[in-house]
């Protein structure tokens, strides 16, 4: 059986979790032990190698519109057994048998955080996913269950497949490491800081993350207290930045960018504490991120976070800064709880993997193709 996957988003470069998931989860398909070809689609041959050495690629050039005006009209031409698409649209022409993962409907929940063009353009692809693939993939039962209470999707046909971490992210161990990555972002060698991993989006609820720093950088655990944010600009950057500004928290609130991959464990490992305030999620990588550095983790109660985080987390109702505040200052000042957090996050990271995401798809690819 020949399983033809889209692997246009694991070739960007600055990979936020869709991206990620795209390329961990090709190359953990490609180390199972499968008498099945594996036909990876790009609109470019990667610059340094991404995919296992037994990729199969297939070179598709072009840019605008390369799902619907390349891959369809091939695969439509060439069909493989099934197309697999990781990342939410599926060719308007395509192979007659196509399965597709849907990461979340954050747009449904943060309709201003997009234009009427992307709003019609993603409710357009995901209703037709719910009519015409054969098989769609959820990161959480959260997702699952958005795509049946605003598309009504089948639940026979939506199956949950939790994603997971790379085994080498883990705590950095090395002080010396660990500071010369603060010194590289600019960050002072002895100042605590929180850390948050993500796109500036109204939905990550960073301004109330940073109206709650404000109030325990008043009290004494949080006196010296930063924030580092690593992550695009996004939609709500700018706002963010103002707010920073007219609250005096220019020097205390680094906005960081894109933060070096190799670079990542060291910038978890050396933070105080981890801060998931997120209103909305599909799945949310840096919670096992945080658990996987041994950071204590400080999450919102909403959507997928509960099911990801497991144990491992304090959380908080996302819309109330006082318990944001307070959340955080007691995460500072509570040796205790920090180290069961700790614990208990190391033990939930082993939930998840990506042979078992690999072994998981490939099942679903095989009943899809049937």
């Amino acid at each position: 059986m020949i399983i033809g996957i889209d692997a246009s988003r694991a070739l960007r470069a600055n990979r936020t979790g869709t991206e990620r998931y795209s390329l961990e989860l090709i190359n953990a398909l490609l180390d199972l032990p499968s008498e099945h070809r594996l036909r990876l689609y790009a609109p470019a041959r990667p610059q340094f190698r991404l995919f296992r050495e037994q990729a199969e690629l297939v070179v598709l050039r072009g840019q605008r519109l390369w799902t619907h005006t390349r891959l369809g009209p091939h695969t439509r031409r060439h069909p493989p057994d099934v197309l697999f698409v990781p990342s939410h649209v599926l060719p308007i022409i395509g192979p007659p048998r196509m399965a597709v993962t849907v990461h979340d409907l954050g747009y449904e929940y943060f309709p201003q955080a997009h234009d009427w063009r992307q709003r019609f353009y993603l409710r357009w692809s995901t209703r037709r996913h719910t009519r015409v693939a054969a098989c769609i993939l959820a990161d959480s039962a959260a997702t699952k269950a958005d795509l049946i209470r605003f598309y009504q999707a089948d639940p026979a046909r939506v199956h949950v497949v939790p994603l997971a971490l790379d085994p080498a992210f883990r705590r950095e161990r090395e002080p010396g490491r660990i500071a010369a990555v603060r010194r590289s972002y600019g960050i002072p060698p002895d100042a605590p800081y929180l850390l948050h991993v993500g796109t500036i989006h109204p939905r990550k609820n960073l301004a109330r993350l940073v109206e709650a720093l404000a109030q325990v950088r008043q009290r004494p655990a949080g006196r010296d207290l930063m924030l580092v944010l690593a992550g695009g600009m996004g939609f709500a950057g700018k706002a963010l930045l103002q707010q920073v500004r007219e609250q005096g928290l220019a020097d205390v609130v680094r906005f960081i960018g894109f933060a070096r991959v190799h670079d990542i464990p060291a910038l978890y490992s050396g933070a105080a504490c981890y801060a998931f305030p997120s209103l909305h999620e599909g799945f949310g990588f840096p919670a096992l991120e945080a658990q996987a550095c041994e950071t204590p983790l400080l999450c919102a109660r909403t959507s997928s976070l509960p099911e990801v985080a497991g144990e491992g987390a304090l959380y908080i109702d996302p819309l109330d800064v006082q318990a944001l505040a307070a959340g955080l200052e007691r995460l500072l000042e509570d040796s205790d709880l920090r180290r069961t957090l700790i614990a208990a996050g190391s033990a939930n990271v082993q939930r998840f993997s990506w042979q078992r995401t690999a072994q998981e798809t490939l099942r679903l690819l095989e009943m899809a193709a049937a």
